[in-house]
């Protein structure tokens, strides 16, 4: 009789342990922790969703937008809520998915079937079609179909299409900034995403009285360029006609407000599409204007003729002997043409573009002196414009400018330029001597629509006022507007070629000038690359020149001075 009597009160002592232990477990659950369960709940049942910014736009100096940021949106599916689409109507024929699929089958453009696929399974959460617009989005919500949302997001679009695609950049799928503008002026452009926070049923719903939390997105700023819209556009035309007419392999052309370093046209060819920068080769996305370089050829006469007038060495009428070709320390120079012995003033050198000239005008200095003339000038420098990847090109240091190579930087060869570094040194000229930093950006709009500029362009006085007008003097006077191709109906044209033998073999062709030449206005460079042959810069360059400044004149409401070019003695 013990031993069951034992193991009854064995038996009793475990119920009640266990008792116990359940007891003392729901007194922790329900009581001591029951907050911190129901916090973990929360925690289980809430999602955190990102509401994105809108970048601001891009314009041109006028407000013309040329980058924008519109409204889309992400259609997505809780596919487990398809089936209740019209389980409670009394007259359909059909519900659920099948009916679900029907319905918007034509919304999203797509087949029932592939519609019905989409909308079958037991997800919580995937999405239908990324990037639609408003319309498709009211339409496929307005169906009242379970299960059915969307989250706005935004798409970049160029309204003007090329037109400064070079400039203007473009972003990734996901709307990073990869190139130009957008790149560099992110921070400015991208804004600040929001997020939305809710709490959800089993089903994927929304439960109404949960918590919900929302952080409203801000929106972008506005970045206003110093460039013309339609100034752009024609010197994009331009630049591609004269590319394909002289079979180069590509061009810049660059317009400059020399007083202020307003760049109004930076123009590539070949360019692309931001719309659609997938299409375009890999070379063509960047910036040929800032990153290509190339030695100038004639157009550096300015430099060393403008470094010897500011040093007292020369003045306009020096006479200068000038052969076909001469000997300097054992090494030949020789001019782009053969002709006979000529008499040149300093003024007669420019206009006849000669090697030989130059060289005898640069030996008044040491070489120490033209190559700080040539930093000054901004070469062998970035220039500071504001986009990525711009080379500084090569000046090399004077104690390198030996044998043969310290006569050929007299006239441009031996050191190497790009296209906005050249337009900004000749603008020197056109602005009193004194070299303003070129800028793309005007500023970024404030709320009020006012513009906060990014701070004041770097000025450099290169070469007193007197050189200046001098240069001005002896540019106006290399043009001749009669019969000159750069030459400008209505205008007196100050300006000069250039043609360079580039190590491939191939050459390079360029023109820039500035008007009116007695009172400049606007400078202008066009430069082609990559031709096969020689083909010199006033055959190549100044008729595109010509065009492109009559354009911009006009554009930039520039009236004619009424003053007529100007002439030098050119020989003695």
């Amino acid at each position: 009789m013990g031993e069951p009597a034992t193991r009854h009160r064995l038996l009793i002592s475990l119920v009640l342990v266990a008792v116990l232990a359940l007891s003392g477990r729901l007194v922790w659950v329900q009581g001591l922790d029951a907050s911190a369960r129901a916090q973990e709940a929360v925690d289980q049942r809430t999602v955190t969703r990102p509401i994105h910014a809108l970048r601001g736009d891009i314009t041109d100096r006028d407000g013309t937008v040329l980058a924008s940021s519109v409204q889309r949106y992400d259609l997505w599916v809780n596919q487990t809520q398809v089936d209740e689409y019209l389980q409670n109507s009394k007259t359909a024929e059909v519900t659920g998915v099948k009916a679900a699929a029907k319905e918007l089958a034509p919304v999203l453009g797509w087949s029932v079937s592939d519609t019905e696929e989409a909308l079958t399974g037991d997800a919580g959460f995937s999405y239908l079609r990324k990037n639609v617009e408003p319309a498709v989005r009211d339409a496929a919500i307005g169906l009242g179909i379970p299960g059915i949302g969307a989250d706005p997001v935004a798409e970049r679009i160029y309204p003007a299409g090329s037109v400064a695609g070079n400039v203007l950049g473009f972003v990734g799928d996901g709307g990073e900034a990869l190139a130009g503008t957008e790149l560099s002026f992110d921070d400015e452009l991208a804004g600040t995403d929001g997020k939305t926070t809710y709490e959800r049923g089993a089903q994927g719903q929304i439960i109404p009285t949960g918590k919900q939390e929302t952080t409203p997105a801000v929106d972008g700023s506005d970045v206003v360029l110093t460039l013309d819209r339609d100034l752009q556009w024609k010197a994009q035309q331009v630049i591609a006609s004269s590319v394909e007419q002289w079979g180069a392999t590509g061009g810049s052309a660059v317009a400059y407000k020399p007083s202020t370093g307003e760049v109004l046209a930076l123009a590539e060819y070949p360019t692309y599409d931001p719309n659609s920068p997938g299409e375009a080769d890999a070379e063509d996305l960047g910036n040929r204007s800032i990153s290509s370089v190339f030695e100038p050829g004639s157009t550096g006469k300015l430099f060393t003729i403008a470094a010897a007038i500011e040093e007292g060495k020369v003045t306009p009428e020096s006479e200068y002997e000038v052969p076909y070709e001469m000997y300097f320390e054992g090494e030949r120079i020789k001019d782009s043409h053969s002709h006979p012995d000529q008499r040149l003033t300093l003024a007669g050198v420019l206009k006849n573009s000669s090697n030989v000239g130059t060289v005898q005008i640069s030996e008044t200095l040491s070489p120490e002196v033209r190559h700080d003339y040539l930093l000054a000038f901004g070469l062998g420098q970035k220039t500071g414009v504001e986009l990525p990847g711009e080379s500084a090109g090569i000046v090399h240091p004077a104690s390198e400018w030996t044998g043969r190579t310290r006569y050929t930087t007299s006239f441009g060869q031996g050191y190497s330029v790009n296209a906005l570094q050249m337009v900004s040194a000749v603008g020197t000229f056109a602005n009193d001597g004194v070299r303003v930093q070129p800028s793309l950006i005007s500023g970024v709009r404030e709320d009020d629509g006012s513009v906060r500029p990014l701070g004041e362009p770097e000025r450099t006085r290169v070469v007193s006022s007197e050189t200046a007008e001098t240069m001005q003097l002896l540019m106006d006077n290399a043009v001749d507007d009669e019969t000159s191709s750069a030459a400008v109906p209505g205008y007196a044209i100050a300006g000069k070629t250039g043609t360079a033998q580039v190590p491939d073999g191939t050459y390079t062709a360029s023109f820039i000038g500035f008007a009116p030449a007695d009172d400049p206005g606007i400078v202008v460079g066009v430069f082609l690359f990559g031709l096969d042959t020689f083909i010199s810069g006033s055959r190549a360059a100044a008729p595109a020149f010509s065009e492109l400044t009559t354009f911009a004149l006009q554009n930039q409401g520039i009236a004619p001075t009424g003053q007529p070019g100007r002439q030098l003695e050119n020989e003695w």
